[in-house]
C-alpha cells in the first residue's frame, strides 16, 4: 500500500512541473542515475549511426544500387528495427558485429559495402550494451565491452579514411575536400562522438563497479578487432 502511495504522489508531483519537462514514467523508479545516463547514450549512438548511414549512402550511391530496388529508408529499417537489432544478415553471410566490418574493405566482397560497415558498427554497439535499448538497476553493463567498442571505432575510422582497393581507390568515400576546396570532415566528427560516448560510459561503469578496464593498445590499421 505504501508503494502505491509513493507512486501516486510522484505522479501528482509531475503534474505540477513545467509542461515542457519530460513526463514522469513509473518504470524510471527501477532506474538509477547511471541507468538513465546509459539510456541517453544508447539513444545517442543509435541516432548518430543512423545519421552516419544516411551520409555514407549519399556519398556512395553506387553501393545502394548493388541491391535492386534498395532505398536508404529500407536499409535504415533493417539496421534499426522497432523491436530489437538482428543477429546478422543473409546477404552478409550472417556475419555480425565486428565480423561484418572486414567485408566493407575486402576486394573479394562485391556487395553493398556501406551496409556491411554499418551492420558491423550497429551490431558491435548493440552487443556492447548487451542488446538493451533501456537499462535498469538489475542490469549489469560491462565496461570492457564499451571500451573495446571505442577502440574498434577508432580502427574503423582509420580504415574508412585509408583502406583502398587494388586500383588505389578508397573502398568507401567519406571525409574529403570538394572540387571547390570545401573541407568535409562531418563523418569523422560523428565517429569521434561515438568513440567519446563509449569511453565515457566505460569509465562510468568502471567507477560504479570498481572494475578495472584493461586498456589495450591496438594498431589502428589492424583488421583484428577487439572482442565485444
Amino acid at each position: 500500500m505504501r508503494f502505491i502511495l509513493v507512486i501516486a504522489s510522484l505522479v501528482l508531483l509531475t503534474g505540477c512541473l513545467d509542461k515542457n519537462a519530460k513526463p514522469f514514467e513509473v518504470k524510471n523508479l527501477a532506474k538509477s542515475d547511471i541507468d538513465m545516463v546509459a539510456d541517453v547514450n544508447i539513444r545517442e549512438w543509435r541516432q548518430l549511426t543512423r545519421e552516419l548511414t544516411i551520409k555514407l549512402y549519399k556519398r556512395n550511391p553506387k553501393e545502394l544500387k548493388k541491391v535492386s530496388g534498395m532505398t536508404i529508408n529500407t536499409r535504415l529499417d533493417q539496421l534499426f528495427p522497432a523491436e530489437r537489432l538482428p543477429n546478422g544478415f543473409a546477404e552478409l553471410g550472417y556475419s555480425d558485429g565486428v565480423d561484418a566490418v572486414p567485408l566493407a574493405f575486402s576486394d573479394e566482397y562485391q556487395g553493398d559495402r556501406v551496409f556491411a560497415l554499418m551492420a558491423g558498427i550497429t551490431g558491435m554497439l548493440n552487443a556492447a550494451y548487451d542488446g538493451k535499448q533501456e537499462v535498469f538497476i538489475l542490469d549489469d553493463l560491462d565496461q570492457q565491452k564499451l571500451y573495446n567498442a571505442a577502440r574498434n571505432l577508432e580502427s574503423i575510422a582509420w580504415h574508412l579514411n585509408n583502406r583502398k582497393d587494388s586500383e588505389g581507390q578508397l573502398y568507401i568515400l567519406s571525409n574529403g575536400i570538394s572540387s571547390d576546396g570545401i573541407s568535409n570532415y562531418s563523418y569523422e566528427r560523428i565517429l569521434g562522438k561515438l568513440i567519446g560516448i563509449q569511453d565515457l560510459m566505460a569509465d562510468i561503469i568502471s567507477d560504479k563497479t570498481s572494475r578495472t578496464i584493461n586498456r589495450v593498445v591496438q594498431g589502428a590499421a589492424s583488421m583484428t578487432f577487439l572482442p565485444i
